[in-house]
């Protein structure tokens, strides 16, 4: 497998020295985002910011975050303000903190300058946790709905603002207080009536991390309860974000690499 994907790698670099772009661009956009970032390894400084140029813009951002802290802090540097905006509207809040979190400050000071207001605080909520927390890993990016909502209401909702969550199957039910109250998924709003309310549909009896939690103890629950997604409370059962399954995975392969040096 790793000898075929360096012919294809060889193969692309090829199209990309003799300026091949529509050709390259078409076969980009059939890979998957990691191994498109893979291919960033073997390219000099000039080549970088051309070949990211030739990615959709979704397939920009999903490649992005996959890159290496060197590779982006080159495009950064080298984004028009534009440029910068339209990867950072693309990215979920906690891939965002991420990458601030790997960039010198003045880069930093860059992206949050081009971040937009609920973004940027959204970074700054996640900073502020302690360093392999629960906190530092959530995203705020996730479906909230009310006790009072029918079945119709919370998939209208869904079908608005769904498509910037990073999970939508497993939506969380909260008091006016932004306490948290049960959880809904996608499976109880497809069996119900639409009249039903989510106060009567819900499962009150919510596993859920606190924000200053250990995250292997988040990595412990997730696979003791086979769960895709975590809520996130601050100490007065507040929701203030959500842990899904690709971020434990990101934790796990992060302590995997710390015990094996």
């Amino acid at each position: 497998m790793a000898e075929r994907f360096e012919i294809v790698e060889k193969a692309l670099l090829k199209l990309l020295e003799v300026k091949k772009y529509a050709t390259l661009r078409d076969i980009l956009t059939t890979m998957n985002p990691m191994d498109v970032a893979g291919l960033f390894d073997g390219l000099d400084e000039k080549q970088i910011p051309l070949m990211f140029r030739l990615l959709p813009k979704e397939q920009a951002a999903e490649t992005f975050v996959e890159m290496e802290p060197e590779a982006k802090e080159l495009l950064i540097r080298g984004f028009s303000d534009n440029e910068l905006k339209e990867v950072l509207d693309e990215l979920y809040v906690d891939d965002a903190a991420d990458i601030v979190e790997e960039m010198p400050a003045n880069v930093v000071q860059r992206i949050l300058k081009h971040a937009d207001p609920e973004m940027r605080s959204s970074i700054n909520q996640i900073l502020r946790y302690p360093e392999d927390s629960a906190g530092s890993i959530m995203t705020t990016e996730y479906v909230s709905l009310r006790p009072h909502m029918t079945v119709e209401e919370a998939i209208k909702r869904i079908r608005r603002v769904g498509v910037d969550k990073e999970t939508i199957y497993t939506c969380y039910v909260m008091d006016e207080k932004r306490r948290l109250e049960g959880v809904v998924t996608v499976k109880d709003l497809l069996m119900n009536d639409y009249a039903a309310l989510m106060g009567d549909i819900m499962d009150p009896h919510v596993i859920k991390a606190y924000t200053t939690e250990d995250q292997e103890k988040v990595v412990e629950t997730f696979n003791e309860y086979n769960l895709l997604s975590l809520p996130v409370v601050d100490g007065e059962d507040r929701l203030v974000g959500i842990i899904t399954v690709d971020d434990v995975m990101d934790v796990m392969e992060q302590e995997a690499t710390e015990d094996f040096e």
